[in-house]
């Protein structure tokens, strides 16, 4: 308000906060950034035939709340029966609802080079846009980083897709770095510097390319200085490491002091963290002095918990500020 008036603070949403069992903790961590952010709780169960048997607790009295869910794709088993909710939660009555998918796991290695290749990323996205309506109308739908940038066009009318990044969190972590006037920011190919150059300007940068030899990708370096620096290669996700492997290479044999690694999305299937840890033998030295992943795929987070040289930074207040939008 124009005039000198006194500005007003605009009252916290309540928001009542369902979430699947993997996401617990990062649930609990979610509720405790805020006091408006109230824990809701399912009964996740089965049938003896392995169907889910699930019930929402208090429905009754979620009618006319903000209500929102905080989802784990993390294999195709859990995702029928969190859709289940997912479809039921908007239906009783609700004023809003907010489904949060930190991790839209589908859509990497997502090639469409030939007739018959199926787009699981576009199915995804479409079984997400016919979320039934709640009262206060559709849903909002918010997700971290998501892998191709086409797939932001998938959604339908029905939902609205919230984009954000867990970069800011980096940012504030560079910031407390000893040698944070040392640094510079890797993109491991153009792909990531498109997606990322502008929340970096900041840093000098360097950019790798991939270039294929017979079967082999080799990483080469394409632009920028690393010499004398901590280097921080910054990319989407993660799934065996190679590239960030062959990166490190590189960036080690161009002079970087030190290499890093931030991935909002630390996928690695198959236990491919492994690769990664600091060992206390004799073998090669420490490849990355840090490892920074988000808690948006859990079950690597309680997989890697105290090893280093991995880090954890929470979505946990992004998320509690989303849910405000």
């Amino acid at each position: 308000m124009e005039g000198g008036g006194m500005a007003t603070t605009r009252a916290q949403k309540q928001v009542l906060l369902f979430h699947c069992v993997e996401m617990e903790h990062l649930a609990r961590s979610i509720a405790s950034q805020s006091p408006s952010i109230h824990l809701q709780s399912i009964n996740w169960r089965s049938f003896d035939d392995g169907f889910p048997n699930l019930f929402i607790n208090n429905a009754h009295n979620i009618r006319g709340q903000h209500v929102a869910f905080l989802a784990s794709f993390s294999s195709p088993a859990v995702i029928f029966e969190q859709l289940s909710v997912i479809f039921a939660l908007p239906r009783l009555f609700v004023a809003s609802f907010t489904l949060v998918l930190p991790f839209f796991p589908t859509g990497s290695f997502e090639r469409m080079e030939e007739e018959g290749d199926v787009a699981t990323a576009f199915t995804m996205a479409r079984i997400l846009s016919n979320i039934p309506i709640s009262r206060g109308g559709p849903t909002s739908l918010v997700i971290y980083d998501i892998h191709a940038l086409q797939e932001r066009f998938y959604f339908g009318d029905h939902v609205l897709p919230l984009f954000e990044t867990g970069i800011p969190l980096l940012k504030q972590r560079i910031l407390q770095l000893p040698d944070h006037d040392k640094i510079v920011v890797a993109f491991p190919d153009d792909g990531a510097w498109k997606r990322f150059y502008k929340q970096f300007s900041n840093y000098p940068a360097v950019i790798c390319t991939k270039v294929r030899q017979g079967d082999k990708r080799i990483v080469r370096l394409k632009e920028g200085n690393p010499e004398g620096c901590h280097v921080i290669i910054v990319d989407d996700l993660v799934q065996s490491g190679g590239t960030l492997i062959e990166c490190q290479k590189v960036l080690a044999a161009h002079g970087a002091a030190k290499v890093s690694a931030y991935v909002t999305h630390g996928v690695f299937p198959k236990r491919s963290w492994e690769r990664f840890l600091h060992t206390d033998g004799g073998g090669s030295p420490k490849a990355f002095t840090y490892f920074w992943i988000t808690d948006s795929c859990p079950i690597t987070v309680n997989a890697i918990a105290n090893k280093a040289p991995f880090e954890v930074l929470s979505l946990a207040g992004s998320i509690a500020d989303a849910l405000q939008i």
